[in-house]
């Protein structure tokens, strides 16, 4: 993936204990954590201060190019990739000091303090602008909803999975996709998660699996959904 004329962010990560499998694997939630940290990082970096945006995930795909196995360092480059209203494309190069790589793209919508979308202002398409290069981002949805009849998993939400929104952070969602499809990711694949609507500390939540698909939902309510290619 060719990074933006505009303007790109970079920064580094080491890979902790606590971010692999058993394998060494650097596991899909840690990826996830160190693309909203960057992206964080790159909006403190571009003269904004932490309570001046809030910004939801709508959309993650990640293609991993590369498994991540005993890479003891990440680079990551990051730039917006296009705008709508109220959201922005971010996409990610994720290089390891070991051979792994990850492209990524995610889809963010941007709140104001009463968490409804709020339009993205001049200042922001006057940073960001340039790398959208007019590309509009899209928040549509298009993975289809569970069949009838699935198989599934009752999916309990830890304490330690609820951010400052008091919601299932976008990073602990990728611990369904490690239980339910860990076997299959030690080779390239290719990944979506879309995120529909919260899931809050005390919801009973389940996961629904097909052989290519899950969904983790509260009661009949589809919450998030997830491929794999």
């Amino acid at each position: 993936m060719a990074e933006s004329p505009g303007r790109t962010f970079a920064a580094s990560r080491p890979v902790r204990l606590s971010d692999v499998d058993a394998t060494g694997r650097l596991r899909l939630d840690a990826v996830a954590r160190y693309l909203q940290d960057v992206a964080a990082d790159d909006v403190l970096d571009a003269g904004w201060s932490p309570d001046e945006h809030i910004w939801v995930v709508r959309r993650t795909e990640l293609d991993v190019r590369q498994p991540f196995v005993d890479d003891t360092q990440v680079e990551l480059v990051t730039w917006c990739a296009g705008t709508a209203a109220a959201a922005a494309a971010r996409r990610t190069t994720v290089q390891g000091d070991r051979g792994g790589r990850v492209e990524a793209e995610m889809t963010w919508i941007h709140l104001g303090r009463d968490l409804q979308p709020l339009r993205l202002g001049e200042r922001f398409l006057a940073v960001y602008g340039t790398s959208a290069a007019g590309r509009r981002a899209s928040t549509r949805l298009v993975l289809p909803p569970p069949p009838p009849q699935v198989r599934r998993l009752d999916w309990q939400v830890r304490s330690t999975d609820v951010d400052r929104l008091g919601h299932m952070n976008n990073a602990a969602y990728w611990a369904a996709v490690e239980e339910l499809w860990g076997g299959r990711l030690h080779a390239p694949v290719r990944l979506v998660l879309e995120y529909r609507s919260p899931i809050d500390r005390f919801e009973n939540v389940a996961v629904r699996q097909t052989e290519n698909s899950l969904w983790l939902t509260v009661g009949d309510d589809v919450r998030a959904a997830a491929s794999v290619a």
